[in-house]
């Protein structure tokens, strides 16, 4: 007896979005935007969540005090208009001068300085499309920081509009370009317990 043949679906296309529908349908989802479509993002781990709670505890501190601009912990959604790509860095800074790029619900165009922290997942995403994205888009500032691997790459955008990276100091601290006097010891970031952000607070000059 002959079989019948069965024709076999070809796999669905997932719908595109607008940004707009993007930004209204996934508000409380963390998920990012690309070329039209939703790419919902894994949970972090507890060590990649630390690290991110513990930079934006210091950062806020440092940011409030000198009144430098506006800074946001993941999810808030930062647009490339041009790349037609909407991120969901782990940080997002922008300076005061700039602050009409922010939105209810999204930053309108690139922030000043990235920070992502790197995870098994988004290891070649973080070093690879996104690097050229962020260049591209004109985020002046972006730090790369691999837990794992305990390596921290800081880039600068130079006049060229590459980034170039930028070698922290012989006692191994980086400073920025982009928060004016705010620097930060490489080695904290490895310590299993992260040091104690008020005493970090002490050495940058923001407690007495």
């Amino acid at each position: 007896m002959v079989q019948p043949t069965t024709t076999a679906k070809p796999a669905q296309t997932p719908a595109k979005v607008t940004y707009e529908e993007f930004l209204q349908r996934y508000r409380d989802v963390h998920a990012e935007w690309v070329d039209g479509e939703v790419i919902e993002l894994m949970t972090a781990s507890d060590r990649h969540q630390d690290i991110v709670r513990w930079l934006i505890s210091i950062l806020s501190l440092y940011v409030e005090t000198h009144d430098l601009g506006w800074l946001r912990p993941v999810p808030f959604n930062m647009h490339l208009p041009h790349l037609d790509r909407g991120r969901e860095p782990d940080i997002l800074f922008v300076r005061k001068a700039r602050m009409s790029i922010v939105q209810q619900a999204n930053l309108s165009e690139a922030a000043d300085l990235v920070v992502e922290i790197v995870s098994p997942e988004s290891v070649g995403l973080d070093r690879g499309h996104k690097f050229v994205e962020y260049e591209a888009a004109g985020v002046r500032e972006y730090w790369l920081i691999d837990p794992d691997r305990q390596q921290a790459e800081f880039y600068r955008l130079a006049e060229t509009g590459r980034y170039q990276l930028q070698m922290p100091d012989a006692d191994n601290r980086f400073a920025s370009f982009v928060l004016p006097g705010f620097w930060l010891r490489v080695d904290w970031l490895w310590q299993e317990s992260l040091p104690k952000v008020l005493d970090v607070a002490r050495q940058l000059g923001l407690l007495t």
